[in-house]
């Protein structure tokens, strides 16, 4: 099957390429007179180097291990990239390429943009939820005490490479995960993705499904004409979130992963965060009761939970004001008017944020 190409028309455009087998065209993303390339993977990714190392055959090559997952997002292994790189003599002449998931893509993206003020870099993402979100957008970032990404910085890739067969050994439940960004952006923007997702059968979403390949790239598209308007989320027309819109779900995820140390995945995370502003939305906003009800219908379908209680309330209120949104002490909320209307709730009424968590607890174990 031919590989898919979507352009993402920011300031500094640059190519999605999404397909099965198409690792070969990443020479071609690189920018042109690259002589050296320093490759940010996670450990667990080292029988890929290899094989991957040799799509660069005739490059000065080095490969720099991080750990996994959101370990990576630390500001010690960003340090440990920048001595290694400046071991190495890089300058702004080479180029980073990124192999892993979404913490992967955060970590190497935030080194190829503060390295000299910024290198190449071109994502390589392994994951359903890096093709249709870290690795699109130019945000890098890692984590601090305080919260999740609250350092980074606005880098945008020269290319990204999703090649759909590196999902054949990712365990169902990363799969799944993954899924969760794809269905937000089915209510925030594209509704044929809900729709897909509740006429196809959820375990015939393999890497090889036609459907999953589409819902993939319905959900870049949503994103890259996102970022081509508002790059540093400052704002949409006409009243628009812009940007913001793609936070959707994210504010109480992000508090959700802080809470859990990071024991849930992202994707999970956002499933419960979009059924919370969902209900947020019903109580603030008059969002109507169906709307609500397909928010727990599609994430629950494709196996994401809907209901959680992991946490008191007022730690996770604490996490939520020091997000990345928030404006002083005013908490702000990307909520739906409607399907595919969304609109920024600014300050909702303390009765409201906890009738809406109660409503997310009902049913969790």
């Amino acid at each position: 099957m031919s590989a898919t190409t979507i352009r993402v028309a920011t300031a500094a455009p640059y190519d999605v390429v999404v397909g099965h087998g198409v690792l070969d065209r990443l020479r071609g993303l690189l920018p042109a007179g690259v002589q050296r390339v320093a490759i940010i993977t996670p450990e667990s990714l080292e029988d890929l180097l290899e094989p991957f190392a040799e799509l660069l055959d005739g490059l000065d090559v080095i490969v720099l291990q991080v750990p996994d997952g959101e370990e990576a997002k630390d500001w010690e292994v960003a340090a440990a990239c920048w001595e290694s790189l400046g071991e190495e003599g890089f300058t702004r002449s080479d180029a980073v390429v990124t192999l892993g998931g979404g913490a992967t893509t955060d970590l190497g993206g935030f080194v190829a943009a503060t390295w000299l003020r910024g290198v190449a870099v071109v994502h390589v993402p392994t994951t359903v939820l890096a093709m249709v979100d870290a690795a699109v957008g130019g945000k890098t970032g890692i984590n601090t005490p305080a919260g999740k990404n609250l350092v980074g910085s606005f880098h945008e890739p020269v290319g990204v490479l999703c090649d759909l067969a590196l999902l054949d050994t990712l365990p169902r439940a990363e799969i799944v995960a993954g899924l969760g960004e794809v269905v937000k952006c089915g209510f925030i923007a594209d509704p044929r993705i809900l729709e897909l997702v509740e006429t196809t059968e959820p375990a015939s979403l393999t890497p090889d499904s036609p459907v999953l390949r589409e819902l993939v790239e319905r959900a870049i598209r949503v994103k890259a004409e996102v970022v081509a308007g508002d790059l540093k989320e400052t704002g949409g027309a006409d009243g628009h979130p812009g940007r913001e819109v793609l936070n959707y779900g994210h504010t109480l995820a992000h508090a959700i992963e802080r809470a859990t140390d990071y024991g849930i995945r992202h994707g999970e995370a956002v499933a419960i965060g979009c059924v919370y502003v969902a209900e947020l939305a019903a109580r603030a906003g008059g969002l109507a009761p169906e709307v609500v009800g397909r928010h727990r219908a599609a994430f629950s379908r494709v196996g994401l939970p809907v209901s959680w209680s992991g946490a008191d309330f007022d730690t996770l209120l604490a996490t939520m004001r020091v997000d990345k949104k928030a404006r002083g002490n005013q908490l702000r909320f990307v909520v739906l008017q409607d399907l595919a209307r969304p609109v920024v709730l600014a300050g909702p009424s303390e009765d409201d944020l906890r009738a809406a968590y109660a409503a997310i607890g009902e049913g969790a174990a």
